[in-house]
């Protein structure tokens, strides 16, 4: 029997992971199958019925232990080749790592419960951002054979430490490293990995992100259009890249962060604010 070629899109359900699946959809005719997963079956569902591909909709979510085991087992039962895996599943929360409840005094309980809240918040970065993104890809190379790609969705946040967005930009840190050197690694298999690291993007993302804090304005700026960063990413993982940085500005910050002192360029965001 034939092996399924198929395509799994993690974080399917909206933003980034969303414009992978529509224009993988559109442009990449040779697979049977796309999986997509994320936690909301009913928007899942809405975007495989507007896919020319048939679609296997997986309303998981990937932090709970149980969710990674269904993946596997599927896997195992179906045995497909994947053709494609898009690591698109995560977030960020803007605002200072800890949250003082000095001032809210008056509000004890209020202030430790918001404490705690946000102290998941945080602690579910690192377990959504690196711990599942390594899991599923774990899960998914023993499927996948030559010319296989693997997309992981990292950010510019990855090139620097960024104060009020430290636990995001310290993930992001994970998954530029994780996947340039899992692509040497894999090389020899001819299975490439590409770390996308755009810069800030017109998505839901700073919906949830912007909860304790506020962008810089310099970076509002620079918001780019996913579709432009999709479209980029998918030509830069045909051609083999190991990284993939849309924009001027933001590659221009690549290279500033490579050849400038780190300290130097918090310095300069300092003064930014």
């Amino acid at each position: 029997m034939k092996r399924k070629n198929i395509i799994i899109v993690t974080g399917a359900s909206s933003g980034m992971g969303k414009e992978f699946v529509r224009q993988i959809d559109a442009g990449f005719p040779n697979a049977d199958e796309f999986w997509l997963i994320a936690r909301r079956k009913d928007v899942l569902q809405d975007l495989a019925d507007n896919c020319n591909h048939n679609c296997k909709v997986m309303a998981l979510d990937l932090c709970k232990a149980e969710s990674i085991t269904l993946l596997r087992e599927l896997l195992q039962k179906e045995n497909p080749h994947i053709r494609l895996l898009v690591n698109s599943a995560g977030y960020g929360i803007l605002g200072p790592f800890s949250q003082d409840s000095a001032d809210t005094t008056n509000h004890i309980v209020q202030a430790e419960t918001t404490n705690c809240e946000r102290m998941h918040e945080q602690i579910g970065m690192v377990d959504l951002n690196c711990r599942v993104l390594t899991a599923v890809t774990y899960c998914c190379i023993p499927y996948m054979k030559e010319n296989s790609r693997i997309i992981q969705l990292a950010s510019s946040a990855a090139f620097l430490p960024q104060p009020k967005f430290a636990v995001y930009a310290a993930t992001k840190s994970y998954v530029l490293s994780f996947s340039r050197a899992l692509n040497e690694e894999l090389r020899s298999k001819k299975i490439y990995v590409t770390a996308v690291c755009p810069g800030p993007v017109d998505t839901e993302f700073f919906d949830r992100a912007e909860k304790s804090g506020d962008t810089l304005f310099i970076k509002k700026l620079v918001m780019a259009k996913p579709q432009k960063v999709v479209k980029k990413a998918l030509s830069d993982a045909r051609n083999k890249k190991d990284i993939s940085v849309y924009s001027l500005p933001i590659r221009a910050f690549f290279i500033f962060s490579k050849l400038l002192p780190h300290k130097l360029l918090l310095i300069i965001q300092r003064a930014l604010k």
